[in-house]
């Protein structure tokens, strides 16, 4: 009898996690092929490495040029945010803009360093672009050129916006969508630079109309010099869509403006305000404060196999366990939300559930105050919360805490999540019902 021997080798180890076993057996490439439109994907690649460059608030410092990429098992995604913090691109590349042997699962952050920038600006029209996506590397293909960008660390404070943009968007309606010749024509007539401004955008029958201020079925423009990056697809553009959260606003928020290209699509999502990005400051506290890792857990690897529509009826979890469980995987980056087609996506991002307090300061205030005993009782329509030598009165009513003396919320007001305080007391609340 005749032994034989053989050796497998895995671009990174095996691991286990709680409830989930996780094999290296991903050979090769995430995806390794050609794309069916390299024009249109060409200058959208430039766009989201645009963003990334750009600082649309105080462009003083040079910003990060290292986009996301995952590899979403029949498409291709590459995310950025602006140095500022305050616009999110994605490029997705869907999969008839793609032609290759098949589309894997994966996420990787790679550098689009000067030369692949300048390669892909002076290719030529009828030249072949390639990718091959892998664990630690991307590999670009023009023409007899091959050019490979490697993988660098991931942006700590784009952990807080893919958590932040998450949340955001999958409250979002769509509120208009225009053919290209109409999406053309109003892009053109936005400002590229100057002063950061507000507008209000009407949808009518002839396409989108400015007005001075918020009225029913308006959509905010925050900033409209943000989509500027847009400007070079538009010899590209097949429409737009715009979305926005429902009803009528009363004072600035969050939009997202999709243009729709051959093989894909790349999405602006702007902050409300262009002097604030998305920091993820606030937004997922009280989520967080109720959320199980357990849950985090068994929605993290439901997501790993497909995007999914109907997490609800998918995962079994109830509506408030299931937003917790969302609020812990957006606060490690792990989940995105795809407004076309209104389903959430995975990005295979390390998770660690000590992660979210190490992100989360408050959050982590929050359960010492409880651990020290420092929340007292109900006196009237206040708790008192001792900090040191401080006491802060935070003021209840029938649904919770709704404000504090402390600095912070005389600061904010809430408008940046709730102070360490009304967290705590919010927790102690769950704890004794």
């Amino acid at each position: 009898m005749t032994t034989a021997v053989h050796t497998f080798r895995y671009p990174r180890p095996s691991a286990l996690h709680p409830h989930r076993l996780d094999l290296a057996t991903q050979h090769g490439p995430f995806f390794d092929g050609a794309l069916r439109h390299p024009g249109p994907a060409a200058a959208a690649l430039l766009a989201v490495a645009d963003v990334a460059a750009a600082r649309y608030h105080r462009p003083l410092a040079a910003a990060s040029l290292d986009p996301v990429v995952t590899a979403d098992g029949d498409r291709l995604r590459f995310e950025s945010f602006s140095g500022c913090g305050g616009v999110h691109a994605r490029l997705d590349l869907l999969p008839e803009g793609l032609d290759g042997a098949g589309t894997g699962h994966g996420t990787t952050n790679i550098d689009i360093g000067a030369p692949l920038r300048e390669a892909l600006r002076l290719r030529l029209p009828d030249e072949r672009l390639t990718l091959a996506v892998g664990t630690d590397e991307v590999e670009v293909g023009l023409g007899a050129d091959t050019l490979i960008e490697r993988k660098v660390p991931l942006p700590r404070r784009w952990l807080k916006g893919f958590a932040e943009t998450q949340v955001l968007t999958a409250r979002f309606d769509l509120r208009a969508e225009l053919p290209a010749a109409e999406a053309v024509r109003f892009l053109r007539t936005l400002p590229t630079g100057g002063r950061s401004t507000v507008r209000w955008i009407l949808p009518t029958a002839g396409g989108l109309r400015a007005t001075s201020r918020p009225a029913p079925g308006t959509v905010c423009l925050p900033g409209p010099e943000r989509l500027a990056a847009l400007r070079p697809l538009l010899r590209h553009a097949l429409g737009l869509r715009i979305y926005g959260p429902p009803g009528t606003p009363t004072a600035p928020t969050a939009s997202a403006w999709e243009l729709a290209l051959p093989g894909g699509r790349i999405t602006l999502t702007l902050s409300p305000d262009a002097s604030r990005g998305f920091s993820g400051e606030g937004a997922l506290l009280d989520l967080l404060a109720a959320s199980s890792a357990a849950d985090a857990f068994e929605l993290d690897a439901l997501l790993d196999a497909e995007p999914r529509t109907d997490l609800t009826a998918d995962s079994g979890l109830p509506p408030e366990r299931l937003c917790a469980a969302l609020a812990h995987l957006a606060t490690a980056g792990r989940i995105g939300y795809d407004l076309a087609d209104a389903a959430h996506f995975h990005r295979r991002l390390p998770y660690a559930a000590g992660r979210v307090e190490d992100a989360n300061p408050r959050l982590r205030a929050a359960r010492e105050l409880l651990a020290a005993g420092a929340v007292g009782p109900v006196v009237g329509d206040v708790r008192v919360v001792a900090v040191g030598d401080h006491v802060h009165h935070v003021r209840v009513d029938a649904d919770g805490p709704v404000g504090c003396t402390c600095q912070w919320w005389a600061r904010h007001r809430g408008d940046r999540g709730p102070c360490s305080h009304v967290l705590a007391v919010r927790m102690m609340t769950e704890e004794t019902q």
